[in-house]
Parts: C-alpha cells; sequence; structure tokens
C-alpha cells in the first residue's frame, strides 16, 4: 500500500537542513565526511547533517508495534540482500517466485524502505497505519539510537554484519562512486585512516557491531546477530534461522518442495544484480543509482586493496575492540 505524508516530498531543494537543527549542528563535534562536506558526532556515533535531522524525526515520532521487524546493518553489509530475504521469507505466501514476485521489478530498498533514509527524511511524518503486519523498516542506526519503542515492545530487530576488512573495501567503492566531485577524490589511504578512526558514517563500526551482538546474546528472542560470511557459507541454514526468528518457519513440506532454495535463488546478489530494475534504476536510496548497491559481494575481495601494514593496523584495532566479546569474523 501507498505511504501518505503529512510534509509532500519534494526535489532537492527540501533536503536543506531545517533552521532549529542547525544549531544542533553548530555544537557537536566535526570531521572531514566521504560523501559531505562535514560528518558530526551525533549520540556517539558519526552521521550526515541529513541524517541527524531524519534521526531525530525517528526518535520522536515512530511508534513500533510488537509486530514490527527492524533490518538493521551496518552500511555495504549485506543490507540489500537481507531485505530482500526478510521481504521474501514473511511474503512467499502471496507472490509466485518467477511470475509476479515484487523482487523481480522492485530493489528490495523500495520493498523495506529505511527509516531515516525514506520514512523520516526531510522532516517527512508518514502515516504508517495502513501497512500490513508485519511492518518491515530498515535502519543503519546505532541499537542506542533506536527509538525506544523499538526497545520496550515485542518487536524484532535482525541485524547482519561483515568482517570489517570486506565493508571496508565496499564502502570506499560505493561511496569513491557517489561522491561529489566538488570534494576531489578520496584515496584509500586517506579513506582507511579515517575508517579505523571510526569518522565514517554510523561509525565506529566496531561500537555499532558490539551494541547489537551484547544485545543478541542478552535477549536472543528480541535481536537475531547474523554474519555475512556465515551466510554466504551456508544460506539455507541461516534462512531457516531467520525464517524461525521472524515467526514464519518452513514447513516440512516446504523444505521438501524446495521453497527454501526458491526463495535463496530468487535473493541472491547474482540474480539481483541481474534484473533490469537493478541495471539502470535509481531512486531506491535517495536519488543514486541501483546498480552502484551492487559490485561483487565477496568473501575475501579485501586482500586486493589491503598493503601489510594496513592488515596490521585493523587487525590490532579489532583485536583490541572486539576483547573478551566473543564476537570474531572469518576474513576467507
Amino acid at each position: 500500500m501507498a505511504i501518505v505524508y503529512n510534509i509532500a516530498e519534494a526535489s532537492h531543494a527540501e533536503e536543506e537542513i531545517a533552521p532549529e537543527f542547525k544549531e544542533i549542528l553548530s555544537s557537536l563535534p566535526t570531521e572531514k565526511g566521504w560523501r559531505t562536506p562535514n560528518l558530526y558526532l551525533f549520540q556517539g556515533f558519526w552521521c550526515q547533517p541529513k541524517e541527524i535531522q531524519a534521526i531525530i524525526s525517528v526518535q520522536n515520532h515512530y511508534k513500533a508495534k510488537d509486530s514490527d521487524v527492524i533490518v538493521a546493518t551496518i552500511p555495504k553489509s549485506g543490507t540489500t540482500w537481507l531485505k530482500a530475504l526478510c521481504f521474501a521469507i514473511v511474503n512467499r505466501e502471496k507472490f509466485d517466485y518467477q511470475k509476479n514476485h515484487p523482487l523481480l521489478t522492485s530493489n528490495p530498498h523500495e520493498l523495506v524502505l529505511f527509516l531515516e533514509y525514506k520514512l523520516y527524511a526531510n522532516n517527512q511524518i508518514p502515516d504508517l497505519s495502513t501497512l500490513p503486519t508485519p511492518r518491515l523498516f530498515a535502519t543503519h542506526m546505532p541499537l542506542g539510537a533506536l527509538p525506544e519503542s523499538v526497545r520496550e515492545s515485542d518487536s524484532k530487530v535482525v541485524y547482519l554484519c561483515r568482517n570489517p576488512f570486506d565493508t571496508f573495501v565496499s564502502i570506499w567503492h560505493y561511496l569513491c562512486k557517489i561522491r561529489p566531485e566538488s570534494l576531489g577524490p578520496l584515496s584509500l589511504e586517506e579513506a582507511f585512516d579515517m575508517y579505523c578512526r571510526g569518522v565514517i558514517g554510523y561509525g565506529p563500526y566496531w561500537d555499532h557491531m558490539l551494541g547489537y551482538w551484547r544485545e543478541s546474546i542478552e535477549k536472543p528472542h528480541k535481536v537475531l546477530f547474523l554474519k555475512y560470511e556465515e551466510m554466504k557459507e551456508d544460506t539455507t541454514l541461516y534462512m531457516k534461522k531467520l525464517a524461525e526468528f521472524l515467526g514464519f518457519p518452513f514447513s516440512l513440506e516446504e523444505e521438501k518442495y524446495g521453497v527454501i532454495e526458491e526463495i535463496s535463488k530468487l535473493c541472491s546478489f547474482e540474480h539481483l544484480k541481474e534484473l533490469e530494475v537493478n541495471k539502470k534504476g535509481k531512486g531506491a536510496i535517495a536519488h543514486f543509482e541501483n546498480k552502484n548497491l551492487f559490485r561483487k559481494g565477496e568473501v575475501g575481495d579485501w586482500v586486493n586493496y589491503f598493503s601489510p601494514s594496513m592488515v596490521e593496523r585493523l587487525t590490532n584495532i579489532m583485536e583490541e575492540k572486539l576483547a573478551g566479546s566473543g564476537l570474531s569474523f572469518k576474513l576467507f
């Protein structure tokens, strides 16, 4: 169903920050941005001006229902894939996988909307009352930034993260494609230094990961913590875990007739990348081209970019930050 806003969508003019938020920005620590002139340290994490405005709006206005599902990720850690999987799993009785499935004609980001990039962006307040249950939403916000209603309700959070080495390479490639020419190029070395210092949208990434990781340990009924590498290695196993967590478990009959495999194929990186909507479409996220959301999706691609000193620096950081947490990653 269509979502109705009490403030109409407009073009680029409305992307300007509202005056009341400019005062907030003036009080925050700043660093050079990846895609904008500045990043701001807001509520313990770094973000762009428009994101701060939208996040405040989400925190003030979004009221989670017990049946809501929040897809949470670090940017470029498998977000598109996880959105597709969640949508396909909870809606699997409604559509034919080969004929009329929405994923064949719509980018996953259009089917599972970001709270801060779509629904509450540009100072708009959406009417979510018409959405079918369960309502699927997405966010890049850290756990601590989620509205109280998410933490206090029985809504569920599915969190996917990727090893920090591949995540860096993916985010650098993506932001180089959408970075305004007026800011000049961002070298791999400069970007890596910023990444290691935690100065990146929604970073530091290790804080982001640990927040959801610890919550998943304390409240496994509330937060499902998934790793990109493990899901790539055994997609069927983790799809079954995901479906169970979402409250839509696969039946023995569905397993027998290959439903899991059908959904896995439909949502695979290779299949989504070749769909026309993801080759030429635009606007699934802001006004950026959909094709930029699909590069390689490989595990271990970082070896083609990291020098020995980069490996040592990031390894030392992750060992320090994740020490004692029980959280670790496969790099290949």
